[in-house]
Parts: structure tokens; sequence; C-alpha cells
């Protein structure tokens, strides 16, 4: 969350409501604080139409299903059952459909899902409102408020349209879904300057907000699509969400496919003709050609793979909702994430004390105390409106700086009640913005105790003398400036402060804020999660940037940010007042914001500004965030990181996955993990493709010298759905490597198969294809075996060397034996299957007679035997080779 939203723009018949007079306000909005009557209230929602967020077009199943097919594997599947359909190869069609609609099920109900970011929004304004209509309050549905009415709120109430307040009786507002600000905003009705942040119009009262104290009237300003909150759904409606980097990629591989697939079925077939051979052979020759080119598994281990990798990732607490975002993680380059509840545990704590010369650190502080720090403390829990709940802390409710005091109170044996207990409470003087200070009068022994707390100027001012060890002293104007820079000097170090203070006076109607006794200043933070500083090191080890966005004062960000680490924070803090609008920056101006590590005070807008920006110099961007205001660079960046704690229903709509923990450490996690995933893809691709490699060449070169077809269609149909399916699904699952984060993230652009691991494939392929023509030419001469026998030897001689060949896809330099594949168990159990799905071919006689195989005999076992280790053999023999070399 932690941005700030940013100001609509000033009609000009209508000024910014913030810079307006309650009284100015109504009068623009042509009506009084008694509010409408009902016949205009229905007339002005005839014309402004009701006070609802739009509505957005659900993607229908059919759109869900028709996307399944725009990958050009698929694609290429269909182009060749529909050629075998309409040459009377119907096995061979009704196998490649079978095929299809495997894949196209997975694919279809796991992207089941409508983007319901706006619907999430809409439920923030099903709600009822307290409005005023001449004089009389009614509670009718939020929808029907038009501008002009009167609403009431009180504490727990959400705010159901953007009011201008009219009146405020302690009235604080909880706008952390919309702003970021992680402490409630005293309002007042004194209007602000017309360039005032959303986060400090103390005056207003925005949709989708909720008060958490006090009470307080407003008029409508705006309904409907035309507040802060319905600026930010027509943003989520236009941030864009294209294409993952893994989409792409499988994109650009389906489009080298179709070429090599028509190049190399059209070469052999022409050339086969030109030879004199006859077109009906050539047809057939062409179909097995254009299904050996296809790794008819590819897009179901693909779906398989990221689905495997979305379970594992759920055991790590981080659900991933799209399933090609899975990959995408291993790319990322950049992390934006904001402070609160992310980095920090999203609970303020009393960190430090300052008294009359002395210094005291809180962090720790246990029971007993006493003298001028048990005072401090003592005023800071009497001098407090909050209710800390032990047993339960979620359910505690009040203010997070007085309910840190209440837990300092704890620690150090001095709880509210039995400190009630000893003084009673007497008397309250509630906050109150014109003196920024709180009071409650205590019975004591010696008459009656005054608690003060709060802004340190406020109450300095008040003080007449200062509490020391050795007892009340004046406060002169030169100690009384000194304390102003103790106060200015814990603000630096990104605390929040507050000052304490008290006084004995005779009875309870005496005036709170006169000849007070300063007893100290107290310094609160929400402190880093301490799990955040060794992961954000892991990420800048593995190449991964780590930038902060947030709402709150730069301080605040800088303070935080060198206490987890995150690196570039010397001093310079990239402020959202600095890039009001990224398009006219020029280029320096672009550089330095690019190569800032914190961004303080930042709207929704520049947010998404700056997913763009990065976006545009080549970063693959993770964003986190959990308030409304950040659904649209959520949705916006390539991975959007939404928090399932205590985000709110609209980013984890917007998100691409959702941290169950809220832990930073989750996110690298997933990162990890990506990254895994993307290897196995790799492995499994190298794999799949330099068998089908030896196939086309095996093939090809059988057509093109006048040999008989040592494959045929349906053979190698068999082979690459089922035998290997299972092999490439056990690579698509492996655990990976530890290296894995200890390298640099790979290039966003760079595809899935280099131009090293075509040429592996390429080698192999060729390896794959002289040992098949090898073992059939030997069975075919050599045996004197008839065409069916020789056929059926390199069936079996193809069908187990690459099985065997799965283990030429272990990492250069690792052991031969002991290998992520050889440790990977469903590697053995795809291994197992297959060979026994091979005996069922040759020796399940209905099978046996589609696949058109015999059984190979005794010699024939032994020359399969023979052949099928060539390939493993020669592949580590080049592992090897690379390992010492230094080769991945």
């Amino acid at each position: 969350m932690d941005s700030v939203a940013a100001a609509p723009e000033t009609t000009a018949d209508r000024p910014a409501p913030w810079t307006a007079a309650p009284e100015d306000v109504l009068s623009a909005l042509d009506t009084t604080d008694d509010g409408l009557d009902a016949e205009e209230a229905r007339r002005r929602i005839e014309e402004e139409g009701p006070n609802r967020l739009r509505d957005i077009d659900r993607r229908s199943a059919w759109e869900i299903l028709w996307e399944q097919f725009k990958s050009l594997v698929v694609l290429l599947l269909v182009g060749a059952m529909g050629v075998s359909f309409a040459f009377g190869q119907t096995i061979e069609g009704g196998a490649i459909g079978v095929v299809l609609a495997i894949n196209t099920a997975i694919g279809f109900f796991t992207e089941w899902r409508a983007v319901r970011s706006m619907e999430a929004l809409q439920q923030l304004g099903q709600v009822t409102a307290r409005v005023r209509r001449k004089g009389t309050v009614d509670r009718l549905p939020a929808e029907y408020l038009v501008p002009g009415d009167v609403v009431h709120l009180e504490a727990g109430d959400l705010v159901p349209a953007d009011l201008r307040l009219l009146e405020a009786d302690r009235l604080q507002i909880d706008e952390s879904p919309l702003t970021g600000e992680s402490m409630p905003v005293d309002k007042s009705v004194e209007p602000v300057e017309a360039d005032t942040p959303l986060a400090e119009r103390t005056c207003m009262a925005y949709r989708g907000t909720a008060a958490v104290e006090g009470a307080g009237t407003g008029v409508v300003v705006a309904t409907g699509m035309e507040t802060e909150l319905g600026a930010i759904s027509a943003m989520v409606e236009t941030a864009e969400q294209g294409e993952t980097p893994l989409e792409q990629k499988l994109d650009r591989l389906g489009r080298r496919l179709v070429w090599l697939t028509v190049g190399v079925a059209g070469a052999v077939a022409g050339a086969g003709l030109l030879a004199g051979r006859p077109l009906l052979l050539m047809i057939e020759t062409g179909i097995a050609l254009a299904v050996a080119a296809i790794p008819e598994g590819l897009p179901i281990v693909a779906t398989v793979a990221l689905a495997h990798g979305m379970w594992v990732m759920l055991r790590r607490n981080a659900f991933v909702r799209r399933l090609s975002a899975v990959e995408t993680l291993g790319a990322t380059t950049l992390i934006c994430t904001d402070k609160t509840g992310t980095l920090t545990e999203n609970q303020m704590e009393a960190r430090r004390m300052v008294l009359a010369g002395d210094t005291v650190d809180l962090d720790g502080l246990s029971a007993p105390v006493d003298g001028q720090l048990r005072a401090a403390i003592e005023v800071g829990v009497l001098c407090n409106g909050a209710e800390l709940n032990e047993d339960a802390p979620n359910q505690s409710t009040g203010d997070p700086l007085e309910l840190a005091l209440l837990r300092l109170g704890v620690d150090t044996d001095r709880p509210r009640s039995t400190l009630l207990g000893e003084q009673p409470l007497a008397r309250t003087v509630e906050f109150n913005r014109d003196t920024n200070m709180m009071a409650t009068y205590h019975e004591a022994d010696e008459g009656v105790r005054v608690a003060v707390k709060g802004a340190p100027e406020a109450v300095l001012e008040a003080c007449t003398h200062v509490q020391t060890a050795s007892g009340a002293e004046p406060l002169s104007e030169e100690e009384r400036e000194r304390w102003v820079e103790r106060s200015e000097a814990l603000a630096r170090d990104g605390l929040r402060v507050l000052a304490l203070a008290q006084k004995s006076v005779d009875e309870a109607e005496a005036p709170p804020y006169r000849d007070l006794h300063l007893l100290g200043l107290v310094g609160l933070l929400d402190p880093p999660r301490r799990d955040v500083r060794p992961v954000i090191e892991q990420c800048q080890d593995a190449g991964i940037r780590v930038v902060m966005v947030t709402g709150d004062h730069p301080e605040t960000a800088r303070s935080i940010a060198e206490a987890v680490g995150l690196r570039g924070t010397d001093g310079a803090v990239a402020e959202g007042a600095d890039f009001a609008s990224i398009e006219t920056l020029d280029g320096p101006e672009r550089e330095r914001l690019l190569r800032a590590a914190v961004y303080a005070r930042v709207t929704p807008k520049q947010k998404l500004d700056l997913v763009d920006l990065h976006q545009a110099s080549g970063q693959v961007v993770a964003m986190t965030g959990d308030g409304v205001n950040d659904a649209p660079a959520l949705r916006s960046a390539d991975i959007g990181v939404a928090m399932g704690d205590r985000g709110t229903d609209v980013a984890r709509e917007a998100a691409d996955m959702v941290l169950r923990d809220d832990a930073f450490s989750s996110i690298v996690a997933a990162i990890r993990q990506g990254r895994i995933i993307f290897d196995n893809i790799r492995k499994f691709v190298v794999y799949l493709l330099s068998g089908n490699v030896g196939e086309i060449l095996a093939v090809g070169a059988a057509a093109t010298f006048g040999f008989p077809l040592p494959l045929l269609p349906l053979q190698i149909l068999y082979l690459n759905v089922l035998n290997d399916v299972f092999p490439a699904l056990a690579l698509g699952v492996g655990r990976g490597t530890q290296q894995s984060m200890e390298r640099p993230p790979r290039d966003p652009a760079e595809s899935v198969l280099t131009t090293y691991h075509w040429g592996l494939i390429g080698g192999y392929g060729l390896l794959i294809a002289g040992t098949v023509l090898g073992a059939f030419l030997a069975a075919l001469i050599g045996l004197g075996m008839d065409t069916p026998r020789a056929v059926t030897v390199s069936f079996l001689t193809l069908s187990i060397s690459r099985l065997l060949h799965v283990f030429n896809m272990r990492k250069a330099g690792s052991g031969w034996i002991d290998n992520e594949i050889s440790r990977t168990p469903y590697v053995w159990g795809a291994l197992a299957l297959c060979l026994g799905l091979l005996l069922v071919a040759v020796y399940w006689p209905p099978l046996a007679a589609v696949l058109s195989v015999v059984p190979p005999g005794l010699d024939g076992w032994l020359l399969i035997a023979g052949a099928s280790v060539v390939p493993l053999i020669g592949g580590q023999a080049y592992l090897g080779w690379r390992g010492r070399r230094g080769g991945a």
C-alpha cells in the first residue's frame, strides 16, 4: 500500500471543496446543512446517476476456452490432426485430438477466473448511510446519495461518498486503504491549500475509508466514478496486463517450430517426389515428419510444471493466481515493495525515551523502572484513550501510538488497569487539533495528578519546568530550544515523537495546559520485520534490486530503508512532489529516479508511472501492495503481489500472487521457485526437442535415401505423447539446486532456448538419429530381419534411448551419479512406467496391431540394449568435458 492518492482537478464552476469554507461549499452545491429535500434528491440522482462504481465486462467461459487455442504449438497440433483426418489417418488424428482435449482441459480449469478487481471495489460501496434530508435523519443505501446530501459519520462507519466535513468532534478516519498512511487522520472543518496532498486534506472524508473515533457531519461533494475511489477504479480498468515473459518466449518458440515443421516436411517431401517416389508415400512421410516435429507433450508438461510450482509456492504461503506468473517470478529483476507490514511489523513500538540528562533505549526494557522514566511511562499509560487486549492483540482498539504506550506500560509492570486502581480517572480532556494535546486527571495522594501528552512543540509551549533527577527546574528559553532540537533529531531517525508532561493541582476543574512539568520525549516506530534484512541481502546477492515505494514521510522511509539494508539510501530519497509528472522529466532526472532506492509520498498515478518507467528500462517488475490505491500498479506490474492478511479485496483481485503471511521472505521464496521452474522448463524443452529432432533426422534421412521409414506416424505419436511426457513431467517438477539464488537474474529478453541450447538440441538430435538409423540398418541388413521387425527395433531403440537421455539433462559439473536428476524420485517412476508401456505396446496384441510392432526376438533385444545406451554415454561424456571447462 503506502501511497497517496492524487487530487482530482478543480472544475471551473466549483472550486476544490477542501479549499473553501463549509458555507461556501454548501452554497456551491445549492444545499444547506439541513440537507436536500426528497424531490431534489430524486432529480439529482437522475442527473448524476447512482453512487456506484462502473460495472466491468466479465470474461465468459467461451472466451477463456478460446484462449487455450492461441498457442502456436496447439495450432500446429490442430493442423496435424486435420491433415491426418483429411488423408484417412483416423487413428493418428484421433490420438492428436486426445492430446488437444487433455491440454485444453488443464489450461481451461487452471486459468478459469475473471478479473474481479472492479467487483471488489464495488463491495466497498454496498453500505448504508445516515443522511439528513430537510432536517430529518434517515438510513439509506449509499447508492442513493447525491452531491449536496448531508451525511452523519460515527466511529465504525464506512465513508459512503467523498465528503466535505461540516462538523468534526474528535473525528479520526483510517485512510490507509486509500492513502497508505498507517495512522488514523484527525479531521477538522478548516479548509486547506489547493495543492494539499490527499493524505493531508484534514477537512475531507473519502469513500472507502472508515471512521475509527469521534463523530462528524459532511456534505457529499462527489459520488460514483467521480470519487477518489472511482478515479482509482478507472486506473485499474485501463492498467495494461500484457503477456508474461514465459508466454512471449513460448510463443516465439512455437513460431520457430512452425517454420521448422513446414521447412523439413516440405524439403523431404519435395526431394522424395523429385526422386520419383509415390505421392501417397510422400504424404505419409510428411505426416510422420509433422508429428515428429511437434512436441505434443510441451503444452501439457508446461502447464503441469507451472501448476506444480503453484502448489509448492502455496506451501510457502504464496498463492499464485495466474499460472504463467509462476515462471515470471524467476525473471524478476526489481521488487517495488511497500513499507508498512511488508518491511515493518505494522505495529508501533516505543523505541526511545529522552529525559533530562539521559536517553533510554526502550527496546527490550523490562520492570522495574523508577524515577523520571517511571513517571514518563505512567503519563503515557494514563493519558490514553486506547484499549489494549493482551490476550487477543488483533482485537485491541485505538490509536496505534497509544497502544504502543500501553504495551510499554505492560512490559514495565505499569499496566493501565493497575495505575487506574491506584490513581482513579477523574476527568478527560480529549485530544484537540487546536491544542495538539490530550490530558487526563487522576486522584492522587497529594491532590489531582494531571497527565498530558501531545505534539512536542505544543507541550513544550505549555511547560514552565522540566523534571530532572534532582527535581523540577525552570525551563529556560535556551533549554526549550534544546528540547526542540532533540525532538527534531528523533524525527530525523524516522521516529514519531510525543512529549510527556504532568503537574499536580487541587481540583479536577483546573485548566490542563498551564504550568506543566516536562518529563521527556518518547520516540515510536513501526519496526522492521526481523526476517527482512537477510532476505534483502539474499536478493541483492542474486542481482535483484529492492526499492521501497511508500506514502509515508521521507525521513521515516529513509530510516526503515537503512535499517533493512536497502542500498542507495545515502540521503537520497525521491519524493512524489519531485516527479509529479514523469512524462516531463529529462534524461538525467529519469536516471536519478531509476537509481533511487526509496520513493516517498507517492500517489497511485505515480506508483503506476514508476512501474511503467522501470519496465521501459528493461526491468521485470514485482510490485507489492495491499490497499485500494495499489490496485492499478499491481495490475500493471509484471508480477503484482498482494497481502493476504491485511490486504483489501481490491488488491488481492488485481494481483498475480497473494501472500498469506504478508512476509517479504515469501516473495523471495517464490522468486527462487520461479527460477527453478524456468530451469526445469528449459530442461524439458531441450529434452523434448532433442528427441524430436532425432526422429525428424532419422525419418528424413531414410526417406531421402530410399530406405523404408524406420518409424511410423502413430509410433512417433505414441512415443511423443506417452513415453516422453512422463520423463518431461519429472523434469518439470524437479526441486532444483541450491545455487538458483546465487546467480544474477537472466536477461528478461533471453529466450527459453538460447543459441547454445539449440546447438545442444541439434547435437543430441544427431546422436539419437544416428543411433536409431544404425540400429534399423543393423537389424534390416546385418541381421536380415523383415521390415516390421526392423521397424520395431528402431521404435524401441528410439524410445529407450530417449528415456535414458533424461540423465543428460543434469547440470554440467554436477556428479555423474549424484545430481539433481538422479535425486528426483519422479524420474525413476517415469522410467519404470514408460518401460512398462513399451512392453505393453509390443506384447499386447490389440495395441501392437495398432502401432504395427512385433516382438523383436532375443537378437533384437540385444541390439536394442546396446544401441540405446549410445546417446547416454555420448551425453555424459560431453557434460563431463564441459564441467571440467567450467560450463554450466
